[in-house]
């Protein structure tokens, strides 16, 4: 048998050995491993022994954990962030002389770029941190292997509904943050001005905030407001599964692996979004040498 697996990787080409063990190392680190829960969560949709009934049931309800209990603090925090981006962009820009870029810059700081690491931020905070508890506890008490025993496959009933959940949560929660930072961050902003007798000399209303951004919108900024969202939904899903069910048969490393579930999930969601804001490189510097 030795003999005939040394024949067989003799006849590999070099690209062929240099892929083989590429594969090979990656499946001996946690992100390959990860990498490979993920297509084993996504194959386990099309099973044979599939209940459309059972899934459906598992994804609304990881949706609505994901989403629905987490809109309060969204909501707030979206708020006070868009606030903030407001009354910052318009003043500083107001003072520059670059009044027309307003919509640009709240574009890129609130629907491009932060806006979707901090809802990714509270999404993993929460419910990736849950998600590890919940299947940690399962994997610790042993109803893992049960489900195993009794011919359910764990990753179709556990993993596949948390990652398609989560995506569907992050993509809905996403737009919820950026129109909740933009429509209620105008009224507060208009609220302070008001209050304050406009101290800070902010001319700003509706139709003019409206019009900045409808027109610094692009076909990719639409794009990426679905991508990015759906990248970070199953990022922090697939993560906080895999720290899960590689949990020590110990009730003590729960709190490590929650601890390890969130602070990878951050560390993995920036790499990310680095990776897909290459593509704004060429706009950005197109609008830079614009404005130079």
């Amino acid at each position: 048998m030795k003999v005939r697996v040394r024949r067989n990787w003799q006849r590999f080409t070099l690209p062929a050995k240099a892929f083989h063990l590429l594969g090979l190392f990656l499946l001996r680190r946690p992100f390959g491993q990860q990498i490979a829960l993920f297509c084993r969560a996504i194959a386990s949709i099309f099973s044979k022994n599939r209940s459309l009934k059972t899934d459906s049931r598992n994804i609304i309800m990881q949706t609505f954990f994901t989403a629905v209990e987490i809109f309060p603090i969204l909501f707030i925090v979206a708020t006070l962030f868009g606030t903030i981006v407001i009354i910052e962009v318009i003043s500083m820009m107001s003072k520059i002389g670059f009044a027309d870029f307003v919509g640009s810059m709240i574009v890129v700081v609130i629907i491009r770029e932060l806006g979707p690491i901090l809802t990714a931020f509270l999404i993993a905070g929460r419910s990736g941190s849950s998600l590890t508890t919940y299947i940690g506890s399962m994997v610790i008490n042993s109803e893992v292997d049960a489900l195993a025993t009794m011919g359910v496959n764990p990753i179709r009933f556990l993993v596949m509904p948390s990652l398609v959940g989560g995506c569907i949560a992050m993509f809905i929660m996403n737009i919820f943050f950026s129109a909740s930072a933009i429509f209620a961050g105008y009224l507060v902003t208009k609220g302070a001005i008001i209050i304050t007798g406009n101290i800070m000399n902010i001319q700003l209303t509706w139709s003019y905030l409206s019009t900045e951004i409808l027109n610094a919108i692009t076909i990719t900024d639409f794009i990426f407001i679905i991508l990015k969202p759906l990248t970070f939904g199953a990022i922090i899903t697939t993560n906080a599964c895999y720290q899960a069910l590689n949990i020590q048969r110990d009730v003590r490393q729960v709190p490590k692996a929650v601890s390890r579930s969130v602070i990878k999930s951050f560390l993995y969601v920036v790499v990310a979004d680095v990776i897909l804001s290459v593509f704004y490189f060429v706009d950005y510097m197109n609008n830079l040498s614009t404005l130079i």
